[in-house]
């Protein structure tokens, strides 16, 4: 069987040992998905495993986890669970289902591992349309990719090429049952709106329409990896530095060049990336004189232009006022507890002479001194500007203190016999 042969290759191409993870649903495409890859693994030995999200959104659910748990018994696949809540905050609900569920499947498969999802072709055809219909550029309109690294996962979709009819052709082959989602007949929902009462309309005079709109895809997500080649090639002449912009470089380059350049940084760096409006404003102010405050504010990131560089970053916060922490001298979280995350630290600090003692994290309060090794003492301040620290962020800087004296300023300067490295840390 073709299908089955597909599975096999991809199967074997996943490195020995790898646990390759299959997210269950409950539905035709999932449970078609598992039961060809436990038959793969008979012939390439994988751990495999399944993984089924409860989204509590309906009172069917307990049925597709009970189908999802005898399916999962008669193949002989480990099945885990995990239960979501979903919460609307100025998304929609398909949005924020998608979210709940992605951060399901990052709590339960590890870096390193592979998770494959059972999106065909239907699904990319609907995902390409909802694309163009919001005005999506390339990268959107390159709809779903068919593998992917995602944070550290080898994230894959080995159905994206086949359409649900045949899908449903080959599983009534196999004898599989499954359950119907009620909610996928809920036209009110975009992606349910153009399955049932768009596409079919199409599909009666482009009976290929699935297939061209995936083509589609694949051919914008062949542009997009091009474009991202041609911004790094103006990243690089722009500093190289995707959180500092030299602004020169910037505005040398054409609006549509500097649009894409912006973008490609800030994905980088893994920031949001601004609203159409919002990027427009940005690289208006960048014309303005050099004296003038450039900062512009968009949900989780700014922009904000000093000494002839555009920052990019997320919106800084200063430490709160009178905020201090005990800290051990080593990288991690400070300062956290039940109801506070506590401040992130990317730093190790270490005496010359060995063991670091009892130490403590502060902010700024001003005119702290420091005993730098060989010049002295010297005032805070003017470290901070001598080591170019936008004004923004000296408000965050963390002062380490041993005792009533100050042995550094993070990121900046140490005092005599002590020692600093960069360690950052695995998240944020």
């Amino acid at each position: 069987m073709f299908l089955q042969a597909t599975i096999d290759r991809a199967l074997a191409e996943t490195a020995p040992g790898r646990v390759v993870w299959v997210a269950l649903s409950g539905g035709l495409d999932s449970c078609l998905l598992l039961a060809l890859v436990a038959e793969a693994a008979r012939r390439h030995p994988r751990p495999i495993h399944a993984l089924h999200v409860d989204h509590g959104l309906q009172s069917a659910a307990a049925d597709f986890e009970r189908h999802c748990r005898r399916l999962c018994s008669r193949l002989g696949v480990p099945l885990f669970v995990e239960r979501v809540s979903v919460e609307l905050a100025g998304e929609g609900l398909e949005a924020a289902a998608r979210e709940a569920r992605y951060a399901a499947f990052a709590r339960r498969v590890a870096p390193g591992e592979a998770l494959w999802l059972a999106q065909h072709a239907d699904d990319q055809a609907e995902t390409f349309l909802l694309a163009a219909l919001r005005g999506s550029g390339v990268r959107g309109l390159a709809a779903m990719p068919e593998r992917r690294d995602w944070r550290g996962r080898d994230l894959a979709r080995p159905l994206l090429g086949l359409d649900r009819s045949r899908l449903a052709a080959v599983a009534a082959d196999l004898g599989l049952s499954w359950c119907e989602d009620p909610s996928n007949a809920d036209t009110r929902l975009d992606r349910n709106y153009l399955r049932h009462a768009v596409l079919p309309r199409l599909a009666e005079r482009w009976p290929q329409v699935a297939r061209s709109l995936g083509e589609s895809a694949r051919r914008a997500a062949e542009a997009d990896g091009l474009l991202d080649e041609f911004a790094a090639i103006d990243l690089r002449g722009a500093g190289g530095d995707p959180a500092r912009l030299g602004v020169a470089a910037l505005t040398d380059l054409s609006r549509p060049r500097q649009r894409l350049l912006v973008r490609h940084a800030c994905q980088r760096l893994g920031l949001p990336t601004p609203p159409a409006a919002r990027l427009e404003a940005l690289l208006d102010q960048l014309a303005a004189r050099e004296d003038a405050e450039v900062h512009v504010v968009w949900p989780g990131g700014e922009g904000r232009r000093w000494r002839g560089r555009l920052y990019l970053q997320a919106p800084a916060e200063p430490l709160p006022v009178g905020w201090r922490a005990p800290w051990n001298g080593q990288p991690g979280r400070v300062g956290a507890t039940a109801a506070d995350p506590g401040v992130r630290v990317d730093w190790r600090l270490t005496q010359e002479s060995g063991g670091v003692g009892e130490l403590r994290l502060t902010g700024r309060r001003g005119g702290e001194m420091l005993r730098v090794a060989g010049r002295g003492r010297r005032d805070v301040k003017r470290l901070l500007q001598e080591a170019g620290i936008p004004p923004w962020r000296r408000g965050s800087c963390l002062l380490a203190w041993q005792g009533e004296t100050l042995v550094a300023v993070l990121g900046v300067a140490v005092a005599e016999g002590w020692c600093q490295a960069y360690c950052p840390t695995a998240s944020g």
